[in-house]
């Protein structure tokens, strides 16, 4: 009989409380079917400027003809598919974490976009899309002038004629 001397004997509780967490969460809150890069098919970053919201799509395999956009409203659709250009159908994996085939993304935007002047670019399996916000949605800087005492007193004068 070996024995094994413990440090922590708490750290195993805690570690199998984490890994019982992280099964219900996967399991009910967030389920997923199971293929990799399910949760998120296709990662963006979405990043609001001053003029425009920018959003960022990785499309790696992607060709940029391959690639559909749309905005219903506010909801942006990016649609992409990749092709495999050779049937494989007598190899055998070990492992395939490789997409292919069709995937998409609908994000809901932000409202006063002009999404007629709308730009998308694409390089290097980076999608680029540019959506500038209308002139409503833009902030305004109003500038604040300091009133000096001497308007001040002026008005106090004008208040005194009147009544």
């Amino acid at each position: 009989m070996t024995l094994i001397r413990r440090t922590n004997p708490l750290g195993e509780l805690v570690s199998l409380r984490h890994a019982m967490d992280r099964l219900f969460e996967d399991s009910f809150v967030r389920p997923r079917s199971g293929n990799p890069g399910d949760e998120h098919p296709l990662a963006l970053d979405i990043q609001s400027t001053e003029t425009s919201i920018v959003v960022e799509a990785a499309l790696p395999g992607v060709r940029p003809e391959d690639v559909e956009i749309s905005v219903l409203g506010d909801t942006l659709r990016i649609d992409a598919s990749t092709r495999d250009e050779q049937s494989r159908d007598d190899d055998e994996y070990t492992y395939r974490e490789i997409r292919r085939g069709s995937f998409s993304r609908t994000v809901t935007l932000p409202g006063g976009l002009n999404t007629d002047g709308a730009t998308a670019t694409f390089e290097n399996g980076m999608l680029r899309l540019t959506i500038p916000k209308a002139e409503v949605a833009k902030p305004r800087h109003i500038q604040v002038k300091a009133s000096g005492a001497g308007e001040v007193h002026d008005l106090a004068k004008t208040v005194e004629q009147g009544s």
